[in-house]
Parts: structure tokens; C-alpha cells; sequence
């Protein structure tokens, strides 16, 4: 008898009714009695040559709407993991060939050299020939590093080479990488001006050394130039940035006294009527201070000293976007704290929704989260969410 797929796990294999897991299943697909799948109307033809090979990818079967369910149930699993639920919003899914940064791996073969993601659950690089997620400008640098890195790369050593759209083009920073005499260094100057980088950057385990900017690098949030330091985040795709910052304008809305905690560049700080920032990295936190003078920016570590109680009720609400450990110490003091409303971003459900236990416990209710697929087609899942708190708690 034929075992429907009913969900894609956290792994991006498909389950069955009856609990089996099966590679590349998608709901609608029918587990038959020989092993063999038989697909439904939600299992599409992978548009890369590299799928399933690459890691970069691991859900390119499933069509939009099995994709948007799938980030949906990991969000509900992760929640119910701890007693919660809330309503759920549809997802909003950022487009294929949207990914303005990407970290690919590369190494030497032969007398080339190997670049792209690494193969799913390998160290093995996948030769990149094609690409239905980054930018295309980000993928048309890619043949060009290939020549470049041939005559870098040490063989057996593996680098990388992190690239980002920025607003005077592409910011390119390549990781264990060690250039060595003049002509190594004219290759690179040569290379960033035949190919109009923005930047390009060396670090060979010191920290980025930039060798060319011909101008200052810069990115623009809500309408706000911002320095760029090399290697700095930077949301995934543009369009996500967008869906995450109106989700977060939504949670705060009404609210004027807010603060914004691991506030990077200031993503969110410069999207709302935020008159506080802090954040851990110091690069960020300067850049973020000279791009917006009339804002009170902290380069503060919110892991060993998080706002307590005292600093928290000068604010009426909070905006966070931790990174995927997420925030266990400031959200113990913001549970315990007045703050009326809360804007929650996180990359990663599952710290998520333990630390929405804690709030929970505290006294906050979750009133909505919003799914944001910016990873297209990978098992990475984003969230923007609205916790608040009576006023009389």
C-alpha cells in the first residue's frame, strides 16, 4: 500500500505517514511498496545541474508552496518543543538569483581551482558552473576568481572567498589566502580593477587587510549610507531585509522609545524611531555611529553585560536580532523586565522559541511570528516576531 509524504523534516527529507524518512519527498509524493517515490503535485524539477549534489541547496524538488510549509512546521515544531503556539503568518519567500553574499570554498586542482559550496555533508567543493540563488553579479565573478585563486592557492589548502554586493559594486574578501612577492600582489590589484570590484581584502589569519578601495565601501539601510567593514553582516537578499524590516516596523508600531540590541549596521535601528543601539562588534558599532550622529550607539558585548531592568524601563519597546545562539542572558533580564513590546528576529527557530519560553514564563504573550525565506531552497529559516506585554503585568 502506497505511504503518502505528509512534511519535510528539519533535514529536508520527506516523512511519511507512517514515520519513514525519505530522501527528496515532498507532500503529495507516494512512498510505494518497492521504495520508489511516486511524485505529486508539489515535487518540481531541480533547476541546477547541481542539486542534490551541492550543498548549497537541499529542497530545489519542492515547488513554493511546499517550500513555504516546510519553513511554517519548523517554526510550529520548534515552538510546540516548548509548550507554545501562536498564529503563524505566510511565508514570504525572496526570489531565485537574489543572495547578495555568499562564502564559497575554494582549492586547488591541478593547475585550476575548485569553487563554489561545499558538496551536502562534505568538505568536497562543487565546482560551481552554474547558480540559481546568488546575484547575478555575485556568479559572474566566479570564473575570474577561478583564474586568480589557480596561481594563489597552495594545494591541499582549502580558502574562501566571501562575497557581498555593496552599493559601489562587489566587496570581495579572500580568507587563507596568502599572497607572496610583487607579482602576487600585482594580480590582485589587477585582477580588482579589470573586474571594477569595490573592495578586495586579504586575511591570512591576522584579520582583513584591505588592497583595494578606491572608494570608501558603503551600504545604504533605509536610505542611510553605512560604512562597510570587510566581512561585516549583511542580510541575506535585499528582499529579505525589506520583509524582515516591515515585520519588525509592524511589532513596534506605536511605540517611540525603543532600543535596539545586536544591532549590527543598524538593519533595523535605522528603519525605526530607535534612539539606542548596541552592539558587539566595534567595527559596526563606529560605522553605525558615524552614519547616524544623533543616535546613541554602545559598542556593548549583550552576552556577559545585557541591559538589566534599570535600563530597560527607559524603553517602551525592544527590537533584537540575535545571532543563532540567540539570546538566553538578555532575554532572563527583558523577561523580568516592563518593556511593553518586543520585535524578535532570529535565524534560527529552535534557541527561538526557547527564548520565547522564557519571555512566556516572564509574562509576554507571542502574538504572531513571520516566516522569511531567504535561503531559497535550503533548510536555513528566518523569523521576525511580535511578543507584548500588559501594560498592568
Amino acid at each position: 500500500m502506497a505511504d503518502p509524504i505528509v512534511r519535510i523534516a528539519a533535514c529536508g527529507d520527506g516523512v511519511s505517514e507512517s514515520g519513514r524518512h525519505v530522501p527528496f519527498g515532498v507532500p503529495g509524493d507516494l512512498l510505494l511498496d518497492d521504495g520508489s517515490l511516486q511524485l505529486g503535485a508539489h515535487h518540481q524539477v531541480p533547476p541546477c545541474r547541481h542539486f542534490p549534489e551541492c550543498g548549497g541547496c537541499q529542497l530545489q524538488h519542492a515547488d513554493d508552496e511546499a517550500y513555504s510549509d516546510y519553513l511554517v512546521s519548523r517554526i510550529e515544531s520548534a515552538l510546540a518543543q516548548h509548550g507554545l503556539s501562536t498564529q503563524i503568518q505566510e511565508a514570504h519567500l525572496s526570489p531565485p538569483k537574489s543572495r547578495r553574499r555568499a562564502a564559497l570554498k575554494a582549492q586547488k586542482v591541478g593547475k585550476s581551482a575548485a569553487i563554489g559550496f561545499n558538496a551536502e555533508k562534505s568538505h568536497r567543493i562543487v565546482d560551481m558552473r552554474e547558480c540559481h540563488i546568488l546575484r547575478p553579479e555575485l556568479f559572474a565573478l566566479v570564473q575570474p576568481l577561478r583564474g586568480l585563486l589557480a596561481n594563489l592557492l597552495v594545494r591541499n589548502r582549502s580558502a574562501e572567498a566571501q562575497l557581498t554586493l555593496v552599493d559601489q559594486g562587489l566587496d570581495v574578501l579572500l580568507r587563507n589566502v596568502e599572497p607572496e612577492g610583487l607579482a602576487a600582489v600585482e594580480a590582485l590589484t589587477g585582477f580588482s580593477a579589470s573586474n571594477t570590484l569595490a573592495r578586495l581584502s586579504i586575511d591570512s589569519g591576522t584579520g582583513p587587510e584591505t588592497m583595494w578601495e578606491p572608494v570608501s565601501v558603503t551600504v545604504t539601510l533605509s536610505n542611510t549610507p553605512v560604512s562597510f567593514p570587510p566581512g561585516s553582516f549583511l542580510q541575506a537578499t535585499a528582499d529579505g531585509e525589506a520583509a524582515l524590516t516591515s515585520a519588525v516596523r509592524d511589532a513596534v508600531a506605536g511605540h517611540s522609545a525603543l532600543a535596539d540590541l545586536f544591532a549590527g549596521l543598524g538593519t533595523f535601528v535605522l528603519a525605526t524611531s530607535a534612539r539606542y543601539a548596541a552592539e558587539a562588534s566595534r567595527d559596526s558599532a563606529t560605522a553605525l555611529k558615524r552614519a547616524s550622529p544623533a543616535l546613541l550607539v554602545e559598542h556593548r558585548d549583550l552576552y556577559r553585560r545585557p541591559l538589566d531592568g534599570t535600563e530597560l524601563k527607559r524603553f517602551d519597546a525592544v527590537v533584537l536580532d540575535p545571532p543563532r545562539a540567540g539570546a538566553v542572558e538578555q532575554i532572563r533580564e527583558l523577561a523580568s523586565s516592563p518593556v511593553p513590546r518586543i520585535a524578535y528576529v532570529s535565524c534560527n527557530p529552535a534557541t527561538f522559541a526557547r527564548d520565547a519560553r522564557a519571555l512566556a514564563d516572564g509574562g509576554y504573550s507571542l502574538d504572531w511570528i513571520k516566516p522569511v525565506g531567504q535561503f531559497r531552497w535550503s533548510t536555513h529559516v528566518e523569523l521576525a516576531a511580535c511578543f507584548s506585554r500588559d501594560h498592568r503585568s
